[in-house]
């Protein structure tokens, strides 16, 4: 069955019973995002709030759905559900009025709790659930409803959180509606759960038996079969997988055909069924789900939280006396007392048996029976019964089983009853299986000699002959060995082997079985058993106590109101004895200990309940405290007006005689009650014409207040009056500047950083009060601080940098919230956000003279209020940079505006790097200041190149910015590079150097170390070789040492020789270390740094003759039409490839980063149709660099392994080469028309470089005639053949197959064809009529051939050297093949020979030929 079970696991995939439902539920949630509500009951406006919150969700649960954060969503899911459900009882008008209000609040509560695990804002009510109108609510009282929402909200997320932690025990309702399946015969459907990844079934199982006609054995029960699976623990639930699988047992005849009378009764496997249950587990939810694998069997799900008792009591409509109740296999997470369990499962395992004298496997029916009781279970929902029988393998030698029953005994019983297996041969003929009868039996005691019960595990049975009459009295075979494991334990204590001497003799087959109990009475611990038997043995009373604190954890818990018992009672039986005492003592405290481990914490419960109701006298009283409360006759004073009059100077002053007390700590928290107390009646309309003089005595307490609701309560209720009278009561100028000061911080600090961010309702009305506060301060600045005698610039300084910071603040960011929270907020407030622009627009313009004394420190703030995505507030306020450019062209001596141009790049590029910033705020900010700079008679040159250099700068910020978090390094290198350039070009190293390190890092991240070091080595070179200290420009930001130039250059350059040894660019690192060795030399003189850095030198000369470095290869890539950006959008690059990228894995990246892309066949360059479309095109092939010689290796014999490096580095040259005929083709020589049309492309800057591509500027195409084609050929194959040989002679470690493989295919005449194709194609008399000025590149195709004669002896000589036995024969040919071309070719085109002294040594051939240009020619394409 196992068999089966896995491979339905395997093979089935689960349906997605939810899929439909969710969609459907989706799609109503969309419906809401773009719909309005219509008609809707103006007595009503809970519905609205409901519409408007389902909006809101529905778009925050699509991007769940798409970030794939399934908890979140799934929770926003059911909570969207409930809310629907909701809102169409609340429509339909039916409800009475006293469920309306009830569900109103359960509403209220849902979507309160929603928005704050969305991170959304709170909304705050009143007692019949209203939202509060903060026009006609007092400030305080607002305070206070925020206080109590929140923590309303806060205290159901913590029940949230504690859910699983409280509710320590579920239950899962399943109800089996119908079984469909064409058997034929009856069946047992067998339902249980299961967990795949570890490979057990999780509960026992539940029993439904059917008939052959297929309905259920019970026809009362038809549609209706429910079953609850108890003690599932919150870990239970969170496995990674669960399934629900039904085993199918079909019961009748052996095999379902016609014949003979068969055997009936026979339990034959048939089927099995598994689905996923995961979601259901993971999410309390009620869902229907259908399930087809082999059989239809309809079910209906339902999570429901607590144990059995609970479940009873909370859910009677689900739960009745009908349903089955399928038990754990094990225990639940938490024990209560009074729990009383003890069941023991038994698990047939496996069997191997003889066949006997048989021909074929038995068909092995196994019988378990309980001696003595009718005990075993083998599903829920029915009764025990005396013995079980087993499925029946058909011919199966070794059949597995892996069948549970539940075997459940009274406790007393246990230790004398026992399991008995007994073993039965069936056979499917009626005839023949009446007169079988049981060949083996086994057995297996429930209670160990030491009183423990059997162990939880794999049992090894012995399997006994029944042949003999004594087989079956259990007081004969009970004096035998049951199991293997006791004959081994025998053996150990006796130290013999073990020889069977009973009455009853064993047989060779073998059983196995496995037990597991679920017993809160009976341990398999032997040191608990002791302490629960403490009389039993009172004598070992003291060792009982002491090794009590050995025993595991788990099993204490599980006993634990039976431990506490028997601790309590040897306190009660031995207290006349101190001898205990202590003992007991240290155990209890060593149980508390344990329960509040956090292992066990989840037994905390079970500990309060044993106390309170097995241990009364335990039980402690508690004090109550009494706590003071404000008296109810001075809220009645208060309120009443006359009184009021009275009190309130008599308040005022007791409050600030208090706050003023310095000599005594004051009762803040008394203050405060009393002062909101005030205040929430001062506030209330009915009072509102007494404000004015009212307010004026509260007015000694505002600066004195500690709580914000209190203070923006107060100064809510001012009036311009009482501003103006308060002002005036300040005896000095500077205590006006004082106050001023004080409050302008104090503004600033408390601006959103008192109440939580969720409380935007508070928030918007501090601000709203604030802004209107600010005004009123700012006609103060105006009347008594801006003539030039008393001008005070930190006091306007103060002003500006709380205008900014208002209008920065994130609660009046209207632009990131959503459309419906935007409105709100406009039709309530308005944008404040403009009214505080504007004015300090006006307050900037009003300073005069005084402007000139703010920049550039205000270039900074201004910046922030211009970016803020508001066009009115932009157009208003992008003047002030002008009126700034003005302001220092006409103070400065230079009548230049550097100052401000400087700080205003450098503000730009942190506010953009930050997020700030658009594309519109680029045109608006190039076009405001065009048009302001052109009108201006001395500004129209110069501030026109400023606002062009601010708009290009913008373009790579944004185009930065935008990439920064591309998945594709490249594309935010190249954009670093771009904005690097730009600095660079302005001379701003500060910013230019922070960028390099960008650039570092980026490369770093890839493992690019080549082009990092050339990223670091553009600071290096900012640096001299002197000891004037470093500008703290020039130091990185995470340099905290001050450095000289010297010492940074320095530290740079071992920096970059680390990168460029991790790149393998060896020579470029022996180049900066000779640098570096010529300072430590000739200037720094220390010699132990000189010897590392010589150590390192040589290191490095010694890698490039022997260490492996590939070449890389190089592609050029387009990227043609408008969907690509900007820096890439029509422009052609070379890519450097990493070790080893060949091709087609460059491409298949290269698509990745652009999925819509599609890739070019052509290597042509494209037309206008592709380059103006809006699609991408991509075209990607491999071009080859061309070699420049440095002048140093000119005309010398140079070791391969030192050009190589020059191959593919320093360069920016490279060619792709596309063959094309011309004329008809020949059909004896392809060669005579082969042209090549070669492109050459050359780069901006050469490779390596600071990034892996870089732009083509330049290209080029000439064409190849077919000589020149084959000279370039020759030329070629002799470079790769001198190569070759070259390598060989200097390593004689290589395998010789490469060069066996090259000369066979020059010499071998059955490969060779290139010299005889060449000489039909050019060496011919017609040929040369037809072409007299190809004369000298025959001559030379002629000497190219000839060199290969002696290159080729080279080779064959090596080859002859390192040839083993088996491939002599292959090298004698190639010498007679070689030979026979050595004479042709000589006798042709003559002889040339290697100088010997460097042939095929360390160092490669030069030649010796009496023409010079030969010479030339020759040398040109060896090096």
């Amino acid at each position: 069955m196992k068999k089966g079970l896995k491979s339905a696991v395997k093979h089935t995939t689960a349906v997605k019973y939810n899929i439909i439902y969710h969609l459907i539920c989706f799609s109503y949630l969309g419906y809401l995002v773009s719909q309005q509500e219509i008609i809707i009951p103006a007595d009503l406006p809970l519905v609205q709030e409901l519409g408007a919150t389902l909006r809101e969700w529905a778009q925050i649960w699509q991007d769940l759905y798409v970030a794939n954060k399934t908890t979140l969503f799934r929770s926003v899911q059911q909570m969207a559900y409930s809310l629907i459900e909701y809102r169409s009882q609340i429509v339909s008008g039916t409800l009475p009025k006293d469920d309306l209000v009830e569900l109103k609040k359960k509403v209220t509560a849902k979507i309160d709790y929603g928005n704050r695990i969305l991170g959304l804002d709170l909304v705050v009510r009143d007692e019949a659930g209203n939202t509060l109108d903060p026009d006609h609510t007092s400030t305080v009282s607002l305070f206070r409803a925020h206080e109590t929402a929140s923590r309303s909200v806060d205290d159901r997320i913590q029940e949230e959180k504690t859910l699983f932690s409280t509710v320590h025990t579920y239950s899962l309702l399943m109800n089996l509606k119908n079984f469909v399946c064409n058997i034929g015969e009856d069946a047992e459907l067998l339902m249980s759960l299961y967990d795949p990844d570890q490979s057990e079934f999780i509960s026992e199982n539940f029993l439904v038996r059917w008939d052959s006609m297929g309905m259920p054995k019970e026809i009362e029960k038809l549609n209706n079969l429910p079953a609850l699976f108890t003690d599932l623990s919150s870990s239970d639930l969170m496995r990674q997988r669960l399934f629900l699988v039904c085993q199918i047992i079909r019961v009748g005849c052996m095999e379902l055909k016609e014949g003979k009378k068969q055997t009936g009764g026979l339990r034959r496997p048939f089927g099995v069924a598994v689905m996923d249950i995961t979601d259901i587990a993971h999410v309390f939810a009620t869902l229907n789900f259908f399930l087809c694998m082999l059989a239809g069997l309809f079910v209906t799900l339902k999570l429901l939280a607590g144990d059995l008792a609970q479940v009873r009591k909370d859910y009677p409509h689900f739960v009745d006396r009908s349903t089955a109740i399928v038990r754990k296999m094990g225990f639940p997470e938490i024990i209560l007392p009074g729990n009383v369990r003890n069941d023991i499962y038994v698990t047939l395992l496996q069997g191997e048996f003889d066949r006997g004298k048989k021909k074929t496997p038995k068909n092995v029916e196994v019988i378990l029976s309980v001696h003595d009781d009718e005990a075993i279970f083998p599903g829920a929902g029915y009764d025990g019964i005396t013995e079980y029988k087993s499925v029946i393998y058909y011919q199966v030698k070794q059949p597995c089983w892996n069948e549970t029953v539940k075997v459940t005994i009274p406790i007393e019983d246990v230790c004398r009853c026992h399991l008995r297996v007994m073993f039965r041969h069936r056979s499917s003929q009626d005839s023949r299986d009446k007169s079988e009868k049981p060949f083996g039996m086994a057995f297996e005691r429930l209670m160990r000699g030491d009183g423990t019960t059997l162990r939880d595990g794999r049992h090894e049975l012995i399997v006994y002959k029944v042949d003999v009459k004594k087989a079956e009295d259990a007081k004969v075979y009970l004096t035998l060995p049951a199991t293997w494991a006791e004959v081994e334990e025998k053996e150990k204590q006796t130290g013999k082997q073990f020889h069977h001497s009973g009455v009853i003799p064993m047989t060779k087959d073998s059983f196995q079985i496995a037990t597991l109990t679920c017993s809160t009475k009976l341990t398999q611990n032997v040191d608990l058993l002791g302490l629960l038997n403490w009389r039993s043995n009172p004598e070992d009373l003291e060792q009982i106590l002491q090794r009590l604190m050995e025993v595991e954890g788990g099993e204490i818990v599980k006993f634990l109101q039976d431990t506490l018992d028997a601790l309590f009672s040897i306190m009660m039986e031995t207290s006349e004895k101190e001898t205990y005492d202590t003992l007991v003592f240290n155990a209890l405290v060593f149980i508390i200990t344990l329960i509040g481990d956090i292992k066990f914490q989840h037994f905390n419960p079970v500990l309060e309940t044993y106390i309170n109701k097995h241990f009364s006298a335990t039980l402690l009283c508690h004090p109550e405290i009494w706590l003071c409360i404000h008296s109810a006759l001075f809220f009645f004073m208060f309120t009443a007006p006359d009184c009021r009059d009275v009190l309130l100077p008599l308040v005022t002053d007791q409050l600030s005689g208090q706050l003023d007390d310095h000599s005594s700590k004051p009762d803040y928290e008394a203050c405060v009650q009393l002062l909101s107390t005030v205040l929430d009646n001062l506030d209330r309309k009915d009072v509102v014409r007494r404000m004015t003089k009212l307010s004026t005595s509260m007015l000694s307490l505002l600066w004195q207040g500690y709580y914000l609701a209190c203070m923006t309560a107060i100064l809510k209720q001012m009036d311009d009056m009482h501003y103006a009278h308060y002002i005036s009561t300040f005896k000095t100028r500077q205590d006006i500047i004082d106050f001023l000061m004080e409050t302008f911080i104090m503004f600033k600090d408390l601006m959103g950083n008192v109440f939580p961010a969720d409380w935007i309702i508070m928030n918007l009305v501090q601000m709203q009060v604030f802004l209107r506060a600010i005004n009123q301060y700012s006609e103060v600045l105006n009347m008594y601080f801006l003539d030039q005698a008393h001008f005070e610039i930190q006091l306007w300084n103060n002003y500006f940098h709380l205008t900014v910071a208002f209008l920065t603040h994130k609660t009046l960011q209207l632009e990131s919230f959503s459309q419906e929270k935007r409105n709100k907020i406009l039709n309530k407030y308005g944008d404040m956000r403009k009214t505080i622009g504007f004015k300090m627009r006006d307050m900037w313009y009003n300073l005069g003279p005084h402007k000139m004394r703010f920049i550039p420190t205000m270039v900074g703030p201004i910046l922030e209020v211009t970016l803020v995505p508001e066009p009115e507030l932009r157009k208003a306020t992008i003047p002030i940079f002008f009126d700034m450019m003005q302001c220092e062209h006409n103070f400065s001596p230079g009548r230049t505006f550097e100052t401000f141009e400087n700080e205003l790049i450098t503000k730009l590029d942190e506010e953009v790097e930050g997020g700030r910033g658009d594309e519109q705020y680029k045109i608006l900010l190039e076009k405001i200041l065009l048009e302001h700079c052109r009108r201006h008679r001395y500004l129209s040159q110069s501030g026109e190149e400023l606002a062009l250099l601010l708009s290009s700068l913008l373009e790579n910020l944004l185009a930065y910015r935008t990439i920064t978090h591309d998945e594709s390094p490249e594309h935010r290198m190249s954009c670093t590079v771009n904005v690097l350039n730009f600095y660079k070009e302005k001379k701003r190293e500060d910013i230019y150097i922070r960028y390099l390190y960008k650039l570092r890092d980026l490369h770093l991240d890839c493992e690019n170390y080549t082009e990092a070091a050339y990223t670091l080595l553009l600071h290096a070179e900012l640096l001299e070789w002197s000891d004037k200290p470093c500008a703290p420009h020039l130091i990185p930001r995470d340099g905290q040492h001050v450095w000289t130039q010297q010492e940074l250059k320095e530290r740079l350059i071992q920096e970059i020789i680390c990168y460029l040894d991790k790149g393998k660019m060896w020579e470029k690192a022996i180049e900066l270390g000779k640098q570096l060795a010529k300072m430590h030399e000739g200037h720094i003189f220390d010699f132990m740094e000189l010897s590392q850095l010589l150590i390192k030198q040589a290191q490095f000369y010694e890698n490039i003759m022997h260490a492996m470095r590939p070449q890389p290869e190089y592609f050029a890539v387009g990227y043609y039409g408008l969907g690509f950006p900007s820096f890439l959008r029509n422009k052609m690059f070379i890519y450097r490839g990493k070790e080893y990228e060949w091709l087609e894995d460059f491409s298949l990246k290269l698509l990745s980063q652009f999925p819509n892309a599609v890739r070019m066949t052509s290597t042509a360059p494209p037309g206008d149709n592709i380059s103006n479309s809006g699609g991408q095109y991509i075209q990607c092939f491999t071009v080859k660099p061309v070699l420049t010689v440095p002048c140093q290796f000119k005309d010398k014999g140079v070791p391969e392994q030192i050009l190589n490096y020059y191959r593919t580095n320093e360069v920016d040259q490279f060619q792709y080469s596309r063959p094309f005929r011309k004329g008809e083709k020949d059909p004896d020589n392809e060669f005579a028309t082969m042209w090549i049309e070669r492109t050459t492309y050359i780069t901006a800057y050469r490779f390596p470089g600071i990034l892996k591509w870089f732009e083509v500027k330049s290209v080029s195409v000439v064409e190849i005639s077919p000589l020149e084609n084959a000279i370039e050929t020759m030329e070629m194959a002799n470079e790769k053949l001198s190569n070759l040989v070259q390598q060989q002679a200097c390593d004689r470690s290589l395998s010789i197959n490469p060069l066996s493989m090259m000369l066979s295919g020059i010499v071998d005449p059955a490969v060779m064809g290139g010299f005889s194709n060449y000489e039909k194609a050019f060496f011919t008399d017609t040929y040369m009529l037809e072409h007299p000025k190809d004369q000298e590149r025959i001559d030379v195709l002629k000497h190219l051939i000839a060199l290969q004669i002696p290159l080729l002896a080279d080779g064959i000589r090596i080859h002859g050297e390192k040839a083993t036995e088996q491939l002599k024969p292959l090298h004698n040919r190639l010498v007679t093949c070689f030979q026979d071309l050595r004479d042709k070719v000589e006798k042709h085109y003559g002889v040339i020979t290697l100088v010997p002294a460097l042939c095929l040594q360390t160092d490669p051939p030069a030649f010796h030929h009496k023409s010079q240009s030969l010479h030339r020619t020759l040398a040109s394409f060896v090096f």
